[in-house]
């Protein structure tokens, strides 16, 4: 089973990793590096739009698709296909940890159903997360200063410095200097 669905909330997304369409060709729409979906050169405003494109996404070989049962066309990413814009502490079985939201309306808890890192992006480090099929989220400049105010001083593999527990992983975020 792909990591991440065996999450019972993953359960209303469309089976798209079973699915293998033909390529039907490129489609022209963007999913911009701030969060937006363009579709010939157009912002679609419409979120129900936006959220049932993003539940039939998929990525393969770096490329990015939106999936049918019949078709699959491509479409560009700029940067991460997902963007997170709400945190909050939950309890979990395995203890506190970190729920996010994406723009989508996906739920994803930090150390269960996602990881987080910093990449380079454009000469810049940016927070990300993983997401289903391989694919990552943006953590949004506000959501990483507010979670940035709840960093601790942890020692993992990877050094000591900046850092957050959730559900009993660690995660490095600023090295010590």
């Amino acid at each position: 089973m792909l990591k991440g669905l065996e999450s019972t909330k993953y359960n209303t997304l469309p089976p798209v990793h079973e699915w293998t369409p033909a390529f039907c060709g490129d489609m022209d729409l963007v999913i911009k590096s701030n969060g937006d979906w363009v579709h010939e050169g157009q912002k679609i405003s419409r979120t129900a739009m936006v959220k049932m494109f993003s539940r039939i996404l998929w990525v393969e070989d770096e490329q990015y698709y939106l999936v049918t049962p019949v078709e699959k066309v491509r479409i560009q990413v700029e940067d991460a296909p997902f963007m997170i814009i709400s945190w909050q502490w939950i309890d979990t079985a395995q203890g506190r940890a970190v729920e996010f939201r994406t723009l989508t309306d996906d739920n994803i808890i930090l150390g269960i159903d996602c990881d987080i890192w910093l990449a380079p992006y454009q000469g810049n480090e940016r927070p990300y997360v993983s997401m289903r099929y391989g694919m990552k989220a943006l953590i949004s400049r506000h959501v990483y200063y507010d979670m940035a105010n709840e960093l601790e001083t942890l020692t993992t593999s990877e050094g000591t410095g900046g850092g957050i527990r959730s559900a009993g992983k660690t995660y490095l975020l600023m090295n010590e200097e």
